[in-house]
């Protein structure tokens, strides 16, 4: 079986935590995700440190994390949202420079039906996860940039 890196990809209220997680029941891979260490490593605090520089290390050390996992032949299920095109970018390379192939897993939503899951989940906030205004939403939307269909096809390595 080849060691993949699926790379979960899209807004907040997309679905993504809730994909990875069936990827994660199929089998198909360890599921990481930054906001989730966040809030066990910050209790008390987590909300600020997701929007500062603790949330970026935390997700510098998930991906050596990553690496190590790819490495020892195991599959990873970034749960990340990996907005920018670089970002997938950078990490494609580097996994594939490991030896693994990589799957972008993009959910996508009209941005009124963000607002509408974001909303709902912010009354009961889940473990893991931060309260997102609709403000917020609105000033996030157009900094995304959708992958390409040709970012969407499996890049074995």
């Amino acid at each position: 079986m080849v060691t993949t890196l699926h790379l979960l990809c899209g807004l907040p209220g997309s679905g993504k935590t809730t994909r990875a997680k069936e990827l994660e029941a199929a089998g198909l891979g360890l599921r990481l995700n930054a906001d989730e260490w966040v809030c066990q490593l910050y209790p008390g605090d987590a909300e600020a440190a997701a929007r500062d520089d603790r949330k970026r290390h935390v997700e510098q050390v998930q991906w050596e994390l990553v690496e190590r996992l790819l490495l020892s032949g195991v599959s990873v299920i970034l749960d990340w949202g990996v907005w920018k095109r670089a970002e997938r970018d950078h990490y494609r390379n580097r996994a594939n420079a490991l030896g693994a192939s990589v799957q972008i897993v993009f959910l996508d939503a009209p941005l009124a039906t963000l607002h509408e899951r974001v909303g709902r989940r912010n009354l009961h906030l889940p473990p893991g996860t931060f309260n997102v205004s609709a403000e917020e939403l609105d000033e996030w939307a157009p900094l995304f940039e959708p992958p390409t269909p040709q970012e969407l096809q499996p890049h074995p390595h």
